[in-house]
């Protein structure tokens, strides 16, 4: 019988959950709204939806969370109230009696990209997640970059412009123009009437003019971005992901010129970007290969006779 791991995808907005193979094959999924009370609600949501899933034969438990996750498992999610120091892991462990993993959605992504997607067997892999907010889980020689405090892929925040405006201080500069949020008030400036990022696509897809202009402009913030990861980083590959993402070619036909223009020359010709191949599946994936990674790691060796 093969091995499965049990996973939580925890948003801001929903819950998901599956049973994943040893081999990268998900089933049994189920979801949920995330209770708005935050605290431990969500924590035992996350309980009473991983019960649905069947046990037999499963080694570990991997969660993924939207926002920073501590070795120890406590998380910092700033858009699930009362998690500013939450110890989701322990209180798994307490509950479950397996080993179970606590990481980031965005380095959820990265692996699950790197594991099953779009950068199958690449060890310089970057996944840039644009939707809401801007965050990029990063596979430098085959090992995830954390950084110092867990915060490496904070790219939301990176300066691309010279100019400090107040709302950077919240969402940071890169986020603020180039995000689902930002767009949406660039927008509002241009068009004079307030709509959401998914209604300025369609827009533009239908041939509204300052609707392109604004996802052109997006798309040169976040080319800007794509340069100084590749010219920092030299990836073998940059998988695109998230809602602004889906934009397609409104977006990415300027990012790719822009990340052209700006970026190493020699370091962006070695550079495929790309879109994310598994969607939504990324993170339950990545976050399954990181739980299978932490079971090996507990199980005993076998004695010698």
């Amino acid at each position: 019988m093969p091995d499965y791991a049990l996973v939580a995808d925890i948003g801001g907005t929903k819950i998901r959950v599956a049973r994943v193979s040893a081999a990268g094959r998900i089933s049994h999924r189920f979801e949920t709204s995330t209770p708005r009370a935050g605290g431990t609600a969500v924590v035992d949501a996350t309980l009473r939806l991983l019960r649905q899933v069947p046990w037999e034969n499963v080694r570990a438990v991997g969660i993924d969370v939207p926002g920073l996750a501590y070795g120890n498992g406590d998380v910092w999610a700033p858009n699930i109230r009362g998690w500013k120091r939450m110890p989701l892991g322990r209180r798994l462990r307490e509950q479950l009696r397996l080993p179970v993993v606590v990481d980031s959605d965005r380095n959820a992504f990265v692996v699950g990209e790197a594991w099953k997607g779009a950068a199958r067997g690449c060890r310089d892999v970057i996944f840039l997640a644009v939707g809401t907010g801007i965050g990029a889980g990063i596979i430098a020689d085959g090992r995830l970059l954390r950084g110092h405090g867990e915060l490496a892929g904070s790219v939301g925040w990176m300066a691309v412009r010279d100019d400090f405006l107040p709302a950077y201080k919240k969402t940071g500069c890169l986020e603020s123009h180039a995000a689902g949020p930002g767009i949406a008030i660039a927008a509002s400036r241009r068009m004079k009437r307030t709509l959401p990022a998914e209604d300025i696509t369609q827009l533009a897809i239908q041939g509204d003019q300052r609707a392109q202009e604004v996802l052109s402009q997006a798309g040169t913030y976040l080319g800007m971005c794509l340069a100084n990861l590749v010219s920092t980083l030299n990836p073998e590959v940059i998988v695109l992901g998230g809602g602004v993402a889906e934009a397609g070619e409104l977006v990415l036909k300027t990012a790719r010129r822009t990340m052209m223009r700006w970026a190493q020359p020699i370091a962006v010709r070695q550079t495929r970007l790309v879109c994310s191949k598994l969607g939504g599946a990324a993170s339950l994936l990545g976050i399954a290969r990181l739980a299978f990674e932490e079971a090996s790691r507990q199980t005993p060796p076998a004695r010698r006779v």
